[in-house]
């Protein structure tokens, strides 16, 4: 009988959203996500160890060693994923950079040319970025360069509106921290079709083919299957391995999500900065969430640059 996780294939593409290579290798998706916190677990795995000492080395003597031996990991990790996998790689820029449109865009040009010289093309990888308005303009001014983006942290309808106006190639709403804020404000669970998170997936899914854009929704962050069932039909899902595990094991068929086929979609509307910031400010879990995602992904950056720098004989 055909499982859950062969069933979702043949509606939505699937991604791996981990570091894990052997986990790749063994659930073969078309695309795979990392980011500072997977980085940092892949850190500590005997498979990535090869990696890590190569980057490190590579790294001596470089003008910033701790900053470009961490870069050159991410892209050792990427490089190894991109063996396995027939797709992209989404890999993050520093979020300690995500009120910084130049930096932004200058570390996202440096992640590209160290894929270059490893010989991946730059049509095989997405720069990971967090919705913030700085981190949209930078993905604007990227994606005119032929790098194109993966907007991160993703939790309201306003970043989602402003991503689609600057054509970014792909955004990933976080369906699990959006069902996490819901859950506890509310004090009460939440299941399918009624999750906020997979709500507020279906709501930019059908706003974005209402209105013809091309950017790609690619929900994110789930906490169990049924959110990923519910939005089933999607264009992608980045999913955990625990979770792809899961879905191969249980038997099923899944069929294209109502909440995507069905319902109107919001009127279109460009956002200014003003707009945005406003909009954006309006919604309070978006507002606290993308905070927090900010601050956990930098804490992980620092402790992946603390384990680097340790090796490397620098202070922190």
């Amino acid at each position: 009988m055909t499982s859950k996780l062969e069933s979702l294939k043949q509606h939505t593409l699937i991604v791996a959203d981990t570091g894990d290579i052997d986990a790749i290798r063994q659930h073969q998706p078309i695309d795979a996500t990392t980011n500072p916190s997977l980085l940092l677990k892949a850190a500590s795995l005997p498979s990535c160890a090869p990696l890590l000492d190569r980057s490190i080395g590579e790294a001596k003597g470089s003008v910033e060693p701790l900053s470009n031996a961490c870069d050159r990991f991410a892209v050792a990790v990427g490089s190894e994923i991109l063996g396995l996998i027939p797709g992209r790689i989404s890999t993050e820029v520093d979020a300690r950079l995500s009120f910084d449109q130049d930096a932004t865009f200058r570390k996202a040009c440096e992640l590209i040319e160290l894929y270059e010289r490893a010989g991946i093309t730059r049509d095989r990888v997405l720069i990971k970025i967090a919705a913030t308005w700085e981190g949209i303009q930078a993905a604007a001014a990227l994606e005119r360069e032929g790098i194109q983006c993966n907007l991160t942290l993703l939790f309201s309808f306003a970043q989602a509106q402003a991503c689609a106006d600057a054509g970014v190639y792909l955004i990933s709403p976080f369906v699990g921290r959006i069902y996490d804020w819901y859950k506890q404000h509310e004090g009460r669970d939440f299941s399918g079709f009624d999750d906020p998170g997979v709500q507020s997936v279906a709501r930019i899914f059908r706003y974005y083919k209402a209105h013809m854009y091309e950017t790609v929704v690619m929900g994110a962050s789930f906490r169990n299957t049924g959110q990923i069932e519910a939005l089933a039909g999607c264009d992608r899902l980045t999913i955990s391995p625990q979770l792809l595990e899961s879905l191969a094991d249980q038997a099923g068929t899944l069929t294209p999500s109502r909440l995507l086929r069905e319902g109107s979609a919001d009127p279109r509307i460009e956002l200014d900065q003003i707009g945005f910031r406003w909009t954006h400010n309006e919604d309070a879990m978006a507002t606290e969430k993308l905070a927090e995602g900010i601050r956990a992904f930098a804490a992980d950056q620092l402790k992946l640059e603390q384990l680097v720098a340790s090796r490397l004989g620098l202070a922190v």
